[in-house]
């Protein structure tokens, strides 16, 4: 599951001049960027009590930022009535029993990472390893940023996991529930676990890591956990995860075009089979929000209205290395200036999701399905305009900003 799209939006906001109803720095919030490194206790933070004490009251801040901003935008994250959402859930476990789980793979079937990686049982284990290194070489600093991202990115699944079990409909209470949704969010789970699996494997065999770093940085992100707004409604989570994957998929194919260019077609193959994954997984998510708003486009514009205000932020949002502070932004402005992921796809999964759900032509509605469905249906062109905006702007010469990495021996 990947993190691409967050700073290049804020960027885009923040050179209009429009008014907004949130301040500058509740936009860099929204958008999952420019937030503070994860709280944790360190043999540093033991020896300084005031620097556990200034830890602790600046993730008490950033809490305290994330509920005004839910204030500000005038719209409190929707809760629709609980007995209504169950009986609907309850009415599609058939229907999802049969178009569903079906898009699950069984593991028989489906790749591993072995399939991908020099063989060490093999006698050309180390031939086939010196090729792997000669073809790293040859991928470039930036990409190799953006690869590490997403793999650190897809290794903190169980924050994913946990995340999904969370929300009540989702929830697997006896660890081996026969629900479709339980059924589907373990074998999500399953399937997703072989993409970080394989790109840590690959990356490591490089050679050009500072793995303890990398290491380091997943430990961190998966202890801090994960907001993505969608509370314990199901409604916002499968709009989520639809856009996210789709989002996903996107960071990984456009990865791999850029391996192929460089000549590494072993982790051109390797991304695009991920990005195939990920595929697969947004058209399911996809599938259940599509059934949600034939059965309550009410309660499903208000979600989506919800989660566009608020803006779609990546999961690994709270990435750090316990170095960089701003470490997912960084991250983030290497994959826009690559073009792994930009405005523009942003504002292309909008699109596409909004004509998958035919939300334009829903009707019936209540005056606050109208009016979410009026302000998601012009979305779209409103950030066009901003991305049009945001290039006629002249661009200031100013001396480049140089941001290193610890992953890649902090070049």
């Amino acid at each position: 599951m990947a993190v691409r799209l967050a700073s290049h939006m804020n960027m885009m906001m923040s050179s209009t001049s429009s008014t907004s109803v949130v301040s500058q720095s509740r936009k860099r919030l929204a958008f999952g960027v420019d937030i503070l490194p994860p709280f944790s206790i360190t043999k540093s933070t033991l020896a300084s009590p005031n620097k556990l004490l200034v830890s602790s009251t600046l993730r008490f801040q950033y809490t305290m930022e994330t509920e005004n901003l839910t204030k500000s935008l005038g719209s409190p994250c929707p809760h629709p009535r609980k007995q209504s959402v169950d009986e609907i859930f309850k009415s599609m476990e058939s229907w999802a029993t049969d178009n569903i789980l079906p898009m699950l793979k069984p593991a028989k079937e489906c790749w591993q990472p072995q399939d991908f990686l020099p063989d060490p049982c093999s006698d050309g284990f180390h031939d086939q390893l010196r090729q792997l290194q000669a073809r790293s070489k040859e991928v470039p600093d930036d990409c190799l940023v953006v690869l590490v991202g997403n793999m650190i990115t897809e290794e903190a699944l169980p924050s994913y996991h946990a995340r999904l079990n969370a929300t009540d409909i989702f929830h697997d209470h006896t660890g081996v529930d026969t629900t479709p949704w339980a059924v589907w969010t373990r074998g999500w789970s399953a399937e997703e676990n072989r993409h970080g699996d394989l790109l840590n494997k690959y990356l490591y065999l490089s050679g050009r890591l500072d793995m303890k770093q990398v290491e380091t940085t997943i430990q961190y992100l998966i202890a801090a956990g994960v907001d993505i707004g969608t509370s314990n409604n199901p409604y916002l989570l499968t709009i989520y995860t639809s856009f996210q994957e789709r989002a996903t998929a996107i960071s990984h194919r456009n990865t791999a075009k850029l391996a192929m260019q460089c000549g590494d077609m072993k982790l051109a193959q390797i991304c695009g089979i991920i990005a195939s994954d990920e595929k697969r997984h947004e058209s399911a998510y996809s599938k259940i929000a599509e059934k949600l708003f034939e059965m309550d486009p009410n309660g499903m514009l208000v979600a989506f209205a919800y989660m566009m205000r608020r803006k779609i932020g990546m999961p690994a949002h709270l990435m750090y290395d316990g170095k960089d502070e701003n470490l997912f932004k960084h991250f983030s402005e290497v994959a826009s200036r690559i073009g792994v992921y930009t405005a523009g796809e942003y504002r292309g999964v909008l699109e596409h999701l909004v004509g998958r759900w035919n939300v334009e032509k829903l009707g019936g509605l209540s005056s606050e399905g109208r009016e979410a469905q009026d302000y998601i249906c012009k979305l779209p062109n409103k950030i066009a305009k901003l991305e049009e905006m945001r290039a006629r702007t002249p661009k200031i010469k100013t001396a480049p900003t140089t941001v290193s990495f610890s992953w890649i021996f902090d070049k």
